[in-house]
């Protein structure tokens, strides 16, 4: 079956997904946790057959820790799904109600998007996210994995499939891709496929909007800002810079850059080399920065880097708007933190931060939506269309408009003579 032949599969499942009642969603959800668990050696075996060969072929660091998928990563992945069925079911929710005439009702209610193609990183506990949430919104999902997990993925896919299949989920709604070429086929079937969600480099996100007519929904970098306020607590502000930068390296809501205000520099910044050399963090600064600590001398092209590493750009700067205008100029929308003991002030920067995230005296590692209460993520949006920051069940929504009538006809509201609406919310 070509991939036009799945996605023809996939998009007549999606029509008959958002008719699954709830219980047969959250039997289908049980079941895959359950046939993960059971399955759970065939999966470490493939994934070692994956990491082994990743190893040879000199894959970076970073990734090769994301591509790990042991017994402890399958529990965790169950641990979320168990969370997903325990949710209420986000489809057929009524938005608005509004009478327009006596027995002339108006309904917006939510329901699922269709196909989703999802292009995701070398994580293969990605793909059980991914997956559960789109059967639990009711969206068909094509899924492409990196190449580094594609033993994982083919077993993960298949276990998923079956068990689902099984509970009663339409046949074909979920299908994995295994090569480049199935993606470029997939970006020309914008009859079918209704949303396409990369997760990647900057330079794959802008490559897949420009090749396709598909509406595309992601992020490309994750440059994540720290900025410490003349008004931050010193403890407070060492505590959340180490969490943001070494709780987690390898992943998109990790700090890059850590921005302090002149006038506490010279304390900030010996106990933050202090915390952050305990992890063998590499320091990057400003001309400011190099006459406090000994940091390496940062460059114009660090301030756009995600590092995605033990690696960190630091800038003093001298004024709060001077933090935000630096975090508009270089960050990528993704998640920006204050630290600061002035509450008016990081209302400030939260209102004027052009960014999904904008956090007030806490990690930026909190950007994830598992951690929000959205039942994990697809990814993190930072578009400004129907979903922006971690895009969990509510993102893989849109809405329809219901009209219940009773032999209403518009030339009854036209017209010299002509009725007019109530408009009135129910």
């Amino acid at each position: 079956m070509d991939i036009k032949q799945k996605s023809i599969l996939a998009k007549k499942a999606s029509n008959l997904m958002s008719a699954v009642k709830s219980e047969t969603k959250n039997t289908a959800l049980k079941h895959i946790a359950e046939a993960l668990k059971k399955n759970s050696k065939a999966l470490v075996e493939a994934n070692r057959i994956d990491i082994e060969r990743s190893r040879e072929s000199n894959l970076a660091a970073p990734l090769l820790k994301r591509l790990k998928f042991d017994e402890g990563k399958i529990e965790e992945a169950c641990t979320g799904i168990e969370s997903l069925i325990a949710m209420a079911d986000p489809v057929g929710v009524t938005l608005r109600a509004m009478e327009l005439d006596k027995n002339l009702e108006l309904y917006k209610v939510s329901c699922p998007i269709g196909v989703i193609g999802v292009i995701f990183e070398s994580r293969p506990d990605a793909l059980v996210q991914i997956s559960a949430l789109c059967l639990k919104s009711a969206n068909a999902v094509i899924l492409k994995g990196g190449n580094e997990a594609l033993e994982t993925n083919k077993v993960l896919a298949d276990i998923i499939a079956k068990a689902s299949e099984e509970a009663g989920i339409p046949r074909g709604w979920l299908t994995l891709l295994e090569t480049r070429t199935d993606v470029t086929q997939m970006l020309a079937l914008d009859e079918y496929i209704d949303l396409i969600i990369p997760r990647g480099s900057n330079a794959f996100v802008q490559y897949i909007m420009k090749n396709t007519h598909i509406p595309v929904l992601g992020h490309a970098d994750g440059i994540c800002h720290v900025y410490i306020d003349s008004a931050a607590d010193i403890t407070m502000a060492v505590k959340i810079s180490y969490d943001s930068k070494c709780q987690y390296v390898a992943v998109c809501n990790a700090v890059e850059t850590i921005l302090v205000h002149k006038d506490i520099a010279v304390t900030y910044l010996p106990a933050m080399k202090k915390a952050l050399e305990t992890e063998n963090v590499e320091i990057r600064g400003c001309s400011e920065t190099r006459k406090i600590i000994d940091a390496k001398e940062a460059t114009e092209e660090d301030w756009r880097t995600e590092y995605l590493d033990l690696i960190v750009s630091v800038k003093v700067v001298n004024t709060l708007d001077d933090a935000i205008s630096h975090i508009n100029t270089y960050g990528s929308g993704h998640t920006d933190v204050i630290v600061t003991g002035d509450k008016s002030r990081a209302l400030k920067f939260m209102d004027l931060v052009d960014s999904a995230d904008v956090f007030f005296n806490c990690s930026s590692r909190f950007s994830d939506g598992f951690r929000f209460g959205l039942g994990a993520e697809v990814g993190i949006s930072t578009n400004k269309i129907h979903a922006r920051g971690p895009v969990g069940l509510e993102g893989l929504l849109i809405y329809k408009w219901r009209l219940f009538g009773n032999g209403h006809v518009l030339a009854d509201f036209s017209g010299a003579n002509a009725r007019p609406f109530t408009h009135r919310p129910l």
